[in-house]
């Protein structure tokens, strides 16, 4: 029985060694989600309240562009329409002239129309390339990165090539981001809940547990009294 109880007692102690840090990663990084507004992660703090959609007069019709249409959005740039087809092509709206991407002065202009006012922009740079752990991962490129002179870092990203505001990050989503990391344990990528560590440590972290409540049990006091009373 003692050489029974020191195997489980070595196999709990060097399992909870293995994967104590990144318990401690889950633990740490669940607070933090959960102690933190969503919203706030997504930068809603620096958005304006949306308004309704602008009404466009004299737009050409449709079929004078000659393509074959399967998405279509209305994207304005400097109070003017374009036409955003099959996520490719930008058209004006009210000539059919093809616009082959926007300049750095409209995508400063389309993150002003979504982001609140008093912010200023600190400098501009075209990305045409991410990794897989940039903020802007997985986002249409090339694009605008609008850095603002802001205590939160403030970055807001315009798609260059259909003028499309993207998304807005911060200190705040940053530090959501790296956490969510550890969570996930998906370090190349951030976003696979299916790894194979991620798995590997759940299964180990279930071993440990259980390895706990069998030492309990074979070393509890109580335990062995109501054996005794039997």
């Amino acid at each position: 029985m003692r050489k029974t109880l020191l195997k489980i007692r070595k196999t709990h102690r060097y399992l909870g060694l293995i994967i104590g840090v990144q318990f401690l990663a889950w633990t740490v990084s669940g607070l933090y989600f959960s102690w933190t507004d969503l919203d706030d992660i997504h930068g809603d703090q620096f958005k304006k309240n949306s308004a309704p959609s602008p009404a466009y007069e004299n737009l050409i019709d449709l079929d004078s562009l000659g393509l074959k249409i399967k998405t279509l959005e209305i994207v304005s740039l400097s109070a003017n329409p374009f036409y955003w087809v099959n996520n490719n092509q930008l058209f004006d709206a009210r000539t059919g002239a093809l616009k082959p991407g926007i300049s750095e002065a409209e995508a400063i202009g389309v993150a002003q129309s979504h982001l609140i006012e008093g912010l200023k922009i600190a400098r501009v740079e075209k990305i045409t390339k991410t990794d897989s752990h940039h903020e802007y991962r997985g986002r249409p490129l090339p694009a605008y990165a609008i850095h603002y002179d802001h205590k939160d870092e403030l970055t807001a990203y315009v798609a260059a090539n259909s003028g499309i505001f993207q998304r807005v990050r911060h200190v705040q989503w940053r530090v959501f981001d790296f956490l969510w990391m550890g969570h996930t344990m998906d370090y190349r990528g951030r976003d696979d809940f299916n790894n194979l560590l991620l798995r590997a440590f759940s299964f180990f972290g279930l071993l440990t547990v259980l390895s706990g409540f069998l030492l309990w049990g074979l070393t509890s006091p109580t335990l062995r009294k109501l054996k005794i009373k039997k």
